[in-house]
């Protein structure tokens, strides 16, 4: 039997803008089997955004179920979800969501200090930091700032951040879309050696050149699943 990452049962997502009822999801159901990596695709209002937002506990659904590390969190209380999304899920974001003012070094260790109980850094995670630095080619920036970095080194320094926690799942939201095609392989490249290793990834993108580099491609129109493409991997 394949292990799950994480499922949902007839998700749906309702938002009352008082005249009237957005449904922007319609009864969602899908499973993620550990180390998948899945490419969600769609027009705009298609649902691949808010499906995104409830995958990574930051919105709950209107009904339905989302199960992740066994735990049925569609319903629970704030920090209980502050709880999931910082110890199961690492998010990677179009505009990289990097700290200005942080080295690389401390954008990576952002994740560590919300972590419940755990006051301070120790040197298991100060080398843990470095190492990530390394995995994805930044070992001889640990001290510059984004300013300093190009967009796709930026893009690396969020890739890292997202794995601090080992999280159970990545979610990545467009994470080439603001880079040239070049650098949008070496950023594919580095998610497609995670995912070699057994990470799980879900990934937004519009561009069907990205989209076709995952295991699977998932299609969604009008709040609901249109249609599905498997592909080796």
């Amino acid at each position: 039997m394949t292990e799950l990452a994480a499922k949902v049962v007839n998700l749906k997502k309702h938002y009352d803008l008082g005249s009237i009822v957005v449904q922007a999801l319609r009864g969602v159901s899908m499973e993620f089997p550990r180390g998948d990596f899945v490419a969600i695709m769609g027009s705009s209002g298609s649902g691949k955004s808010t499906l995104l937002n409830l995958l990574g506990a930051l919105d709950r659904p209107t009904s339905g179920d989302y199960i992740i590390g066994g735990r049925n969190v569609a319903h629970l209380s704030d920090d209980e979800l502050s709880g999931i999304r910082n110890e199961m899920i690492g998010f990677i974001f179009q505009s990289y969501n990097l700290i200005p003012q942080y080295t690389v070094v401390e954008n990576i260790e952002v994740p560590l200090h919300y972590r419940s109980g755990r006051s301070s850094l120790t040197s298991a995670d100060r080398d843990r930091i470095v190492s990530l630095a390394e995995l994805v080619g930044l070992s001889d920036r640990l001290d510059h700032r984004p300013f300093q970095l190009s967009g796709g080194q930026q893009q690396r320094v969020a890739i890292a951040r997202a794995l601090v926690n080992d999280p159970q799942i990545i979610l990545a939201d467009e994470p080439t879309g603001n880079l040239d095609s070049a650098t949008e392989q070496e950023i594919m490249q580095v998610l497609l050696q995670l995912n070699a290793e057994g990470r799980t990834i879900i990934m937004v993108t519009h561009e069907p050149s990205v989209a076709e580099q995952a295991r699977r491609q998932i299609y969604m129109k009008d709040g609901r699943i249109a249609g599905e493409g498997v592909f080796p991997g």
